[in-house]
């Protein structure tokens, strides 16, 4: 091991005695490694996907004039909240997948310059579900890569995410945030950190408080387990992931918020606090 010194700010010290803890962070020098390592393995993941492309119909009336992404949350829409949160990672690469009214997302985003990162677009010609765009993709997605839910608010840690998943060796991890009532999402069964299980808005035999948050990092590989058409990470690719031992779950405590209902829009306006730091 490789011996240097460096200089730092006192504030910069500061952050990184807080982190010092004895046990799982021993000293500084550690709690600069592990900074370190966290960066260095993040920016490795360059490039994020938003899907943007469904028709939102449990949020009308709102949806019949602008897409779901779109919808205001505290003056943004809520799509501007995932784009602020992987600038302020770094990742600057983003791929937009829209369908349903998807020239009033280009028009208020273009081609990302003023929100400080690079935005290109792939159209759904027809609903293809929260996978079957990717196929859309094959020539643009290589290696690691974030993909996020263009409704759901989340703040949490993007290096950290990145460096679980790389530690893991996984082919795909899903974010996992606890709710009380997970009726209507997507259900994780952990066995460590993999994923045994994946019931999508179980109605029965609930054995979990942990679900799908909507954001994943996936390597490219797992667009070959997606079928053409129209398909569903939940139903059509995650299971088989998971039958092979390749699909692992990253919980997080950060802020996170559906949109998928008026109660629950209703509760992101009065409590979601954005994105710091950006």
């Amino acid at each position: 091991m490789t011996e240097f010194k460096i200089r730092l700010r006192s504030d910069l010290i500061a952050e990184i005695d807080h982190m010092v803890d004895g046990v799982e962070v021993k000293n500084r020098s550690h709690a600069i490694e592990i900074i370190l390592s966290r960066v260095l393995h993040a920016k490795k993941v360059e490039c994020a996907v938003i899907l943007a492309g469904g028709r939102g119909t449990r949020m009308r009336p709102f949806t019949y004039e602008i897409p779901k992404p779109m919808i205001p949350v505290r003056g943004k829409p809520i799509v501007q909240y995932i784009i602020e949160l992987l600038r302020k990672y770094d990742i600057r690469n983003i791929i937009l997948s829209t369908g349903y009214m998807g020239d009033k997302i280009r028009e208020y985003f273009g081609n990302g310059s003023k929100f400080g990162v690079e935005i290109s677009y792939v159209e759904e010609k027809e609903e293809l579900g929260t996978a079957g765009s990717l196929n859309l993709m094959k020539d643009l997605l290589n290696g690691t890569f974030l993909m996020f839910n263009g409704d759901i608010l989340a703040n949490l840690d993007l290096y950290d995410f990145i460096v679980f998943h790389r530690e893991n060796r996984a082919l795909a991890t899903i974010a996992l945030t606890p709710v009380k009532d997970p009726s209507r999402f997507g259900v994780a069964r952990l066995r460590g950190n993999r994923i045994l299980e994946f019931i999508e808005k179980p109605k029965n035999n609930i054995r979990s408080k942990l679900i799908n948050a909507g954001v994943y990092v996936l390597e490219s590989e797992v667009i070959d387990y997606v079928p053409e058409g129209r398909a569903m990470m939940e139903k059509d690719v995650f299971p088989k992931l998971a039958e092979e031992n390749k699909l692992f779950g990253y919980p997080f405590d950060g802020q996170w918020f559906d949109t998928g209902t008026h109660e629950a829009y209703e509760k992101a306006i009065r409590d979601w606090n954005g994105i710091k730091g950006v």
